[in-house]
């Protein structure tokens, strides 16, 4: 019996990786978080599969789930949206199995930053504009940030920043990142990246706030933030260049 713990991706149910769509549909077991993940990928698991959602559950009665399907000999398909490593909360999951001496492994998604810059069709990391790019989020009613890793200390970078779970925390992230970016640098802020309803908002700084309020967006929306977000005065990559001599391409020699 293994514990599978499965990125289901952004939201767009052809964007599951193959290994994350065949375990789901081979587990007798399924949990889900029911708000994130599509029913699209969850009716993939066999027709007599144990399917919940665990959106109200708590983390032991999560485990619990778990322990019976374990003792049962039940291979369990534990879904969580975008790439379980960001915010999805399995460290604390991982570290009950593992005192249960239950077996588990780590399927990756497609992350929501990466499906954000997709659907934006660009690029964040631009030659002498940005190399860097910091994943974060606000605290709220979530656990404090760590010391060190306000928005206003990373902001020094001038990395391209993605911030999760904090559209509702518009106004401070504007506060915190306005004088280290400058007013008027480029903001997206893209609701439920993918899905149906997708919405993208494009704005500055200076702007972003009241155009959130007005699309009345309060939760599942990724903020990005940095001036890779405005290309056009980016320089061009040296992998492509004619010059550029690297193991692949040698450096060509005149007849």
């Amino acid at each position: 019996m293994t514990v599978y713990f499965i990125g289901a991706g952004p939201g767009a149910a052809d964007l599951i990786t193959v290994r994350g769509q065949s375990l789901i549909s081979a587990c007798p077991v399924c949990l889900y978080a029911g708000s994130l993940v599509p029913t699209e990928i969850i009716e993939a698991a066999p027709k007599d599969a144990s399917v919940i959602d665990t959106a109200s559950l708590t983390l032991d009665e999560i485990i619990d789930q778990i322990a019976t399907a374990n003792a049962a000999g039940h291979h369990v398909a534990r879904v969580h949206s975008g790439d379980p490593s960001i915010y999805g909360a399995i460290g604390e999951q991982m570290s009950r199995l593992k005192a249960l001496d239950i077996p588990y492994e780590i399927v990756p998604g497609v992350p929501a930053f990466a499906a954000a810059a997709a659907v934006l069709q660009t690029e964040l990391t631009l030659p002498d504009v940005s190399q860097t790019v910091i994943l974060t989020r606000t605290a709220m009613k979530s656990s404090a940030m760590p010391e060190g890793e306000d928005l206003a200390t990373l902001a020094q970078s001038r990395a391209t920043l993605a911030i999760h779970l904090s559209v509702r925390n518009i106004r401070a992230v504007v506060e915190a990142l306005s004088p280290a970016y400058g007013e008027d640098c480029p903001v997206a802020v893209i609701y439920r990246a993918t899905w149906p309803d997708q919405l993208i908002l494009r704005g500055t700084l200076a702007d972003i706030a009241k155009q959130i309020r007005q699309a009345k967006i309060t939760r599942t929306a990724l903020i990005l933030v940095g001036h890779a977000l405005s290309p056009a005065t980016a320089s061009e990559s040296r992998l492509y260049a004619a010059g550029h001599v690297h193991l692949f391409r040698h450096q060509k020699t005149s007849a």
